[in-house]
């Protein structure tokens, strides 16, 4: 048995850095979640159209496909930990909630960030500068080294991180919250064929409900449209190709069914407020 058979979380980077004013990197977005325990010192992130000031004693966790910037006058020691999610599963944990962005660290969880340091050598970043790292050669790279690691090793790594992710959970909200079963089957359905056309009409065949009857029933569950649901669920997978691949905009686009391009653009503009070529342009 691999262990990338069973396990969904990847470890790409963990490392321990010390900066003196030198962590100032602007509209940073990215296909991996990030989780910083700071050690000393203070910076500032910008998220959200928010400022969240990052202090000792505490935990922070950016995730995937997130615009972010990070502000640092002074002094500043913290871990960072990079972590990566299957993204054709059924269920994700870093996309499917709202995690709060901050919250308090404790000896265990001290312990935990360290252990993990410890028995992931080599996993630090040579350079702290995004445009280093995140670009899909990197990406990748990093992702085939974990199927290298001992299987007990990646066990004991996805185990810490979902102790730690287990934190923010406690105080985080499902995005698609639904006690529907009919409803659930319909979202896996989406998830599962997300490269091809989805038809409401399947989908209310599915649920053996009348094609109004099923949008009303989806709408006041998950307060979105099934067609706002799964243009959200593309463009997510758009992001992340713009991201990993070198496709052209055109061939992401006719991989995700929109045979129009303009559509497409428009309808990712939507969602991220940019074009694509904008989004992949500030990689």
């Amino acid at each position: 048995m691999k262990g990338n058979d069973i396990t969904n979380l990847i470890l790409l980077n963990i490392g321990y850095a010390v900066h003196y004013a030198d962590w100032n990197y602007q509209n940073v977005n990215s296909p991996f979640a990030r989780i910083y325990l700071v050690k000393e010192g203070k910076a500032k992130l910008h998220l959200h159209e928010r400022v969240q000031e990052l202090s000792p004693g505490h935990l922070y966790i950016i995730p995937p496909f997130t615009l972010h910037s990070y502000e640092c006058d002074n002094y500043f020691a913290l871990y960072y930990i990079h972590i990566y999610e299957n993204h054709f599963l059924e269920q994700r944990i870093l996309e499917d909630y709202f995690f709060p962005s901050e919250i308090s660290s404790t000896p265990l969880t001290d312990i935990l960030v360290e252990q993990l340091f410890q028995i992931n050598p080599g996993r630090e970043l040579s350079k702290y500068d995004p445009v280093e790292y995140d670009n899909p050669n990197t990406l990748m790279r990093t992702i085939s080294l974990h199927s290298h690691n001992p299987f007990y090793s990646i066990i004991e790594t996805e185990g810490i991180l979902l102790q730690l992710l287990s934190r923010f959970l406690r105080e985080a909200s499902h995005k698609f919250e639904t006690t529907e079963n009919r409803i659930k089957k319909v979202l896996r359905y989406i998830r599962m064929h997300i490269n091809e056309p989805v038809k409401i009409d399947e989908l209310a065949g599915q649920c053996y409900l009348s094609k109004g009857h099923f949008i009303r029933l989806f709408k006041k569950d998950l307060s979105i449209t099934p067609t706002q649901y799964i243009n959200q669920k593309k463009i997510e997978r758009a992001q992340l190709q713009l991201i990993t691949t070198n496709l052209s905009i055109k061939d992401i686009a006719y991989g995700l069914s929109y045979e129009d391009i303009s559509y497409f653009n428009r309808i990712f503009r939507q969602y991220t407020g940019i074009t694509p070529k904008e989004y992949r342009n500030t990689k």
